[in-house]
């Protein structure tokens, strides 16, 4: 059990190295864009170039890990972050920044599945829902300390947060190289798949409305989050420091319920009864947010939107992990996938409809977690598992 919780520990390690990195430069692109003479326009094209290419390499990457191992595919996706990091603090041209954003999406799609299958591998079925929580909470830590650290870095110059992401994520792949020793497991047939396969695979009962979840839940809290800065800005005229302490503290709250409230409640409800609740509350609390109007309860309505999303997640999660059997790989390949189809259509499409009118976004994200709820009515645990 110690040998194993070392090896939970570098694994969170690395996932938290990997977002502490993306992190770290969110502060500086607005310089970047100013430097390269960027418009928001581009810098929007330039996220969902990540996105889309995480989209499209999951469901390779899921079965490569299967198929080669976890290890080596943690090690690769380190490897090609730190490079992405290297070459963003380099690139003097938008054609570089694009080719780095997209290289960050390969590594993403590399490192997630791996990580998952990995804890999945070493964690039993009593004790994975805690690990897949301390992961989202490593995951959101990441997050939460980057942008902080990044603004100090930038200090230094506009540059050194990216290239110290780079070296960050080359130290995780040097410490996984010397640490971690591939997990044992029992030989998958879904190491044999073919894409069409795979495909056929992802309609399977006890997948496919795990996955839905996986696209609502991500839409739901990417069109909020992402569109939270210019709603906040238009209607209540926030500061940047009160953006900042909002979405912080929120977060902070998220991974502190993550770790001391998900493992009890999984528990306690199921991860199929978990997520209905937190859809719900999600659902309640994302169209409360085009009421309320003091500071105090802006603050009280962003917390528990981050608690339900932040909940909701290693709940999917760790289900999949249970039914997934020898397909670890496979199942964390398409949720990294499914991750990436509501990262890209969140903020599109909210960001079109916040153009008509600024409460529409937070009125169709309501409607989509609305329909999540409706869509789990019809989700039943598997026999063997029930």
């Amino acid at each position: 059990m110690k040998n194993k919780n070392t090896v939970l520990a570098i694994l969170l390690m690395n996932l938290f190295i990997a977002f502490l990195g993306i992190g770290l430069v969110i502060p500086v692109l607005p310089t970047i864009m100013n430097e390269l003479g960027i418009t928001g326009s581009v810098v929007g094209y330039m996220v969902a170039a990540f996105a889309v290419t995480q989209l499209i390499i999951s469901p390779i990457a899921g079965r490569w890990v299967d198929r080669y191992g976890r290890k080596i595919m943690i090690i690769i996706g380190l490897c090609i972050f730190g490079f992405s990091e290297f070459l963003f603090g380099y690139g003097k041209t938008v054609e570089v920044l694009f080719i780095s954003r997209m290289l960050g999406g390969v590594s993403a799609a590399f490192i997630m599945p791996a990580v998952t299958a990995f804890i999945a591998d070493i964690t039993t079925t009593a004790t994975r829902a805690k690990a897949l929580g301390y992961m989202s909470a490593a995951i959101n830590t990441g997050f939460i300390i980057g942008p902080g650290l990044g603004g100090f870095l930038a200090e230094i110059g506009t540059r050194v947060p990216f290239y110290t992401a780079g070296v960050l994520g080359l130290l995780a792949a040097l410490l996984s190289f010397l640490l971690l020793k591939e997990p044992e497991r029992q030989k998958s047939d879904a190491e044999e798949m073919t894409g069409t396969q795979g495909l056929k695979r992802v309609f399977l009962p006890m997948y496919f409305i795990a996955f839905l979840m996986i696209f609502v839940s991500t839409f739901g809290l990417s069109a909020f989050e992402s569109l939270f800065s210019l709603f906040v800005d238009h209607k209540f005229a926030f500061t940047p420091k009160d953006i900042a302490i909002v979405i912080t503290g929120g977060a902070v709250v998220g991974a502190v319920a993550q770790v001391g409230l998900f493992d009890a409640l999984a528990k306690r409800l199921g991860e199929i009864k978990l997520v209905r609740y937190c859809l719900v509350v999600s659902a309640v609390l994302v169209l409360t947010m085009t009421f309320v109007k003091s500071y105090p309860m802006i603050l009280l309505t962003t917390f528990f939107v981050f608690i339900g999303f932040d909940l909701m997640r290693p709940a999917i999660t760790s289900y999949l992990s249970k039914v997934a059997g020898n397909e670890q790989g496979f199942v964390g390949g398409m949720n990294s996938m499914f991750t990436s189809i509501g990262n890209i259509f969140g903020p599109i499409i909210g960001g079109y409809l916040f153009d008509i009118n600024l409460n529409f976004p937070y009125y169709f994200a309501t409607v989509v977690l609305v329909l999540g709820v409706i869509i789990t009515m019809f989700w039943k645990k598997p026999k063997a598992l029930a």
